[in-house]
């Protein structure tokens, strides 16, 4: 019998013995570009347009390529005879050293690695694609770990949160690899949009915004284009994106009725569109659509006070926009990583034409992004907007409230100076318009202490003459936009429907400056 001191080790089977995964990399490749780059320094152009020296597995090829392209930028050619003596004169503390490099036959044999310098790209490339490969891998094991240890202050949606904003900077470096269109090209483009907005029947160039006027003054809204509405509380603007948002999403329910079978080369007109209502539920904003649609007071709606056959018109209403291509999102305090996962997932499943936001100042910055203060954390949302809008190639409508400084000034049409944290909004927007609506500052007078009854009826007379030529009328001031004029726009307003159209009259808009 076996003494029991004796113990048999454990010994695993071959078929359970799991390998030693080590990080994807390519030595091979990487000493392959440093010697086509050192072969040929011209090709450091085209590589460095996308390969940064972090890219490298070996730290020691990172540092070697880093002083490539700083020989190249002084002008100096970059071998292995001037990499020598770079790295025998580099002083300071981090400075890499030539021993630490493999001294001056390590350079050598970089030189003598490449084969052809007509692969360099080829072998950057891969360099890249191994060096996104061990940062998802990175990714994922921070996931992981988050996700494995319980931080009360950080819930399971707020790590995916964090993960998708990784995810998106990750994906986001190889927009870097862009580089110069010729301008034959870029003349090409501008020449199809017009011959695009030419077909259209709205002939606009961008997407309608179902107000005559104001589509003729901006040509719609154009992709990429970050468009800001503003205006202070009570003027509509929600009012106006809704009507905005809905008039595109019609003209698309439109296109797509008369195009059933549409041509390849066929223009559509209008655009699906996503609403992010961080203010109003989605039932409320549906309620706001069915006044306007049904001509039914909101309120009375809220309250049920509707008549039998209102109901008539719900349903008619119902039945005509049941395929309307609009979506409303009411999360709450949406951030901007959240918003570009949703918008992208429609835009993958339904198209995308047009983003709402309603409003910027509700918006909260990504997870795992740490603004000091509310100006620099609007700056970040703003920024985010903008790069969603150039990445769908969608315009982006983003409301914003205007400060108390408006109603301190006696003139009270709202100015650029008047947004919230205006320095970021106003530099990253391509558009920047403002809703005013004169008859709202327009109080009915009450008669004053010692005027005489003939007094006030005088001032009653004027204010009520004065109140009836503005009383249906709103005025989209536009102070800014990139690509075209700026001025006034008047429109048609319906306070009891607080709805927006286009008003009969042929001065409705000035020329602008």
């Amino acid at each position: 019998m076996e003494p029991a001191s004796r113990i048999t080790p454990f010994k695993p089977r071959e078929d359970e013995v799991q390998p030693l995964r080590t990080p994807p990399h390519n030595f091979e490749a990487e000493m392959m570009v440093l010697g086509a780059l050192l072969a040929n320094n011209k090709a450091f152009d085209r590589v460095s347009e996308f390969l940064l020296p972090e890219h490298f597995a070996d730290d020691r090829h990172g540092k070697i390529y880093a002083a490539i392209g700083k020989l190249i930028e002084r002008g100096s050619l970059a071998n292995s005879v001037t990499l020598k003596n770079y790295f025998e004169q580099a002083g300071g503390e981090g400075a890499a050293t030539l021993a630490e490099l493999g001294g001056a036959p390590y350079l050598a044999k970089l030189a003598g690695a490449v084969v052809t310098v007509v692969n360099a790209i080829d072998y950057a490339r891969t360099v890249y694609d191994l060096y996104l490969r061990r940062q998802l891998i990175d990714i994922g094991e921070e996931v992981t770990n988050t996700a494995y240890s319980f931080d009360l202050e950080t819930t399971a949606a707020q790590q995916i949160e964090a993960a998708e904003q990784r995810l998106f900077n990750l994906a986001s470096l190889g927009n870097s690899e862009r580089s110069f269109s010729g301008f034959a090209t870029a003349l090409r483009k501008a020449i199809d949009m017009a011959e695009a907005a030419h077909r259209r029947q709205s002939h606009v160039t961008g997407v309608t915004t179902g107000l005559i006027d104001l589509d003729r003054k901006l040509g719609g809204l154009h992709p990429s284009d970050l468009i800001i509405l503003a205006g202070r509380p009570g003027m509509g603007k929600t009012s106006l994106a809704t009507k905005i948002a809905f008039s595109a999403a019609k003209a698309r329910q439109d296109w797509l009725r008369n195009n059933p079978n549409p041509a390849p080369d066929a223009v559509p007109e209008g655009g699906v569109v996503a609403f992010f209502s961080l203010e109003m539920s989605s039932e409320q904003l549906a309620g706001r659509l069915l006044a306007e649609q049904t001509e039914i007071p909101s309120d009375k709606i809220r309250r049920g006070e509707v008549r039998g056959d209102d109901f008539l018109k719900f349903a008619q209403v119902s039945k005509d926009f049941a395929t309307l291509p609009l979506f409303i999102d009411d999360t709450p305090a949406v951030s901007v990583a959240q918003l570009r996962t949703r918008a992208r997932r429609l835009h993958r499943t339904h198209g995308l034409g047009m983003i709402v936001v309603d409003y910027l100042q509700l918006m909260s910055a990504s997870a795992g992004q740490r603004p000091e203060n509310r100006v620099q954390e609007i700056s970040m949302i703003t920024r985010g907007l903008k790069a969603i809008a150039k990445e769908l190639q969608v315009p982006v409508i983003a409301l914003s409230q205007l400060s108390r400084a408006v109603e301190a000034r006696e003139d009270k049409r709202p100015q650029l100076a008047d947004l919230r944290e205006s320095g970021s909004i106003e530099q990253d927007a391509d558009v920047v318009m403002f809703v005013y609506r004169a008859a709202y500052y327009k109080r009915e007078p009450t008669r004053e202490d010692g005027e005489t009854q003939e007094q006030y009826a005088k001032r009653h007379e004027e204010w009520q003459a004065e109140i009836n030529l503005i009383y249906n009328e709103a005025d989209v001031l536009i102070e800014k936009q990139r690509h075209g004029p700026t001025g006034k726009v008047t429109l048609f307003f319906d306070g009891a429907f607080t709805k927006f159209d286009n008003l009969a009259r042929s001065d409705s808009s000035d020329d602008g400056h």
